[in-house]
């Protein structure tokens, strides 16, 4: 699959109306890169003008700034702009919450001004718009909010509606919306090492999954994903349950 660098497209004389911003999993995550193969196969099925930083692009800094490395983030955050201002890049989408809300409302504080909008709320428009065909399916399905899509930035219904527009069978969690509980790996606590004997969120979170009946469970940010499947494994629940991707979950059911 091709999937254009900005880079070489200015090389040639060419721009791209939207930049992919991959984010660190999308790029060296190996669960997370299917879900960036998937977004980029529907980009290229909708012809959508688009392209990516590639190795240009680097982490945005929110790790780092939850983790108290402020001076890290700073300068992470300088070099991404000096990049993007480099390309004259206007409009930004994302796969990643986190990216997604760094880049939106972190990076003015530095210089950095860019139209930012989240995958689920671009293939929703692409649904709308009849670019994106999905076909109807009867699958039941549960939905993880993200905290940093959700309550961070109050985007529910745009997924929502990606996943009613494939079914009917959407069955939320006693936990949803701006009550959701968080998937255990905000705030860079992804990276912390838990104490003995106590209760991951992510375990906790997976069994409000297992209680709606869903044999599949949508989210849209890699690193619920990550701790979502953990949980299942968790449950022993893995050979019944799967864990996909709002783009993967479109590829299924075209």
């Amino acid at each position: 699959m091709q999937i254009p660098i900005l880079s070489e497209l200015v090389a040639q004389g060419k721009t791209a109306d939207i930049l992919f911003w991959v984010g660190c999993s999308g790029n060296f995550d190996a669960r997370a890169q299917k879900v960036t193969r998937a977004f980029c196969e529907i980009l290229n099925q909708c012809k959508i003008s688009y392209a990516i930083l590639g190795n240009e692009e680097k982490c945005t800094g929110d790790p780092a700034r939850r983790a108290g490395n402020e001076f890290l983030f700073q300068m992470l955050a300088l070099q991404n702009i000096e990049t993007l201002n480099q390309y004259q890049v206007k409009k930004i989408v994302c796969t990643c919450p986190h990216c997604f809300n760094t880049l939106k409302n972190e990076y003015p504080d530095f210089g950095g001004h860019y139209e930012l909008i989240h995958y689920s709320e671009f293939l929703n428009h692409l649904i709308k718009e009849g670019k994106l065909k999905v076909s109807k399916s009867s699958e039941k399905v549960s939905y993880h909010d993200s905290c940093y899509l959700g309550r961070v930035n109050q985007v529910y219904e745009a997924p929502r509606e990606v996943i009613q527009s494939i079914t009917n069978e959407l069955v939320e969690m006693k936990r949803s919306k701006s009550n959701g509980l968080c998937c255990g790996a905000g705030g860079a606590q992804m990276f912390k090492e838990d104490e003995p004997g106590d209760k991951r969120i992510n375990v906790e979170r997976a069994e409000d999954a297992l209680s709606t009946g869903a044999r599949t469970v949508l989210a849209n940010c890699p690193f619920c994903i990550t701790m979502l499947q953990d949980g299942i494994k968790a449950k022993d629940k893995q050979d019944e349950v799967m864990i996909l991707d709002l783009a993967e979950f479109i590829l299924q059911n075209q």
